[in-house]
């Protein structure tokens, strides 16, 4: 049974991105860092800002790439290769636009949907089979109109709902590390 001993959090660095939709990633593991008081150092041989934590199942690292989205998977298989983790040990937490704001999914493999990061990730670990934590932040309707939507704030009651849907994943972080998969998958899917 494969332990998650990667989570990665997708989102670009630089204060100009900070409260758009595309750092949702990076807002969730602001969180969890912050829930087992984990502080993230800067990394350059990682490409991003990385904390370890030591968990009583062993060490799990976070990472927040700071490549830029379409860059994610520099960093995530830089640390993967050096601690020699493997690609279904990693969770990758990214913002989905084909969930309804506020909803989550859970999921090993699958396709990227056109989400950079995901691509580059799949690229540089040459598998899509890495575990995905999905958080819903709604389509714009029209594809042309996606990078300014990602790359903006989202409003009042759509950063109400992302918030609270980082608060329901970070529920389900224990079953995940856990390895019970289907437990989290129905927790975290249900409204």
């Amino acid at each position: 049974m494969p332990k998650i001993k990667l989570i990665a959090g997708l989102g670009n660095p630089g204060r100009e991105y900070e409260q758009t939709r595309h750092n949702a990633g990076f807002w969730f593991l602001d969180e969890l860092a912050w829930q087992w008081k984990a502080s993230f150092k800067d990394e350059k041989k990682f490409f991003g800002e990385v904390a370890r934590v030591g968990l009583p199942d062993g060490d799990v690292w976070l990472l927040k790439p700071m490549t830029f989205m379409n860059r994610s998977g520099q960093a995530v298989a830089a640390l993967a290769q050096f601690y020699k983790i493997k690609p279904e040990e990693i969770l990758v937490v990214h913002d989905e636009l084909d969930i309804p704001c506020g909803r989550i999914k859970f999921k090993l493999g699958g396709g990227n949907g056109g989400h950079n990061g995901l691509k580059d990730i799949q690229a540089r670990l040459g598998t899509p089979d890495y575990y995905r934590l999905r958080l819903g932040i709604d389509h714009p309707g029209d594809r042309n109109l996606v990078v300014g939507y990602v790359l903006n704030k989202p409003s009042a009651e759509h950063r109400r709902q992302i918030d609270d849907a980082i608060r329901k994943s970070l529920e389900a972080i224990p079953a995940i590390l856990a390895g019970e998969w289907e437990e989290a998958v129905r927790f975290l899917h249900s409204k």
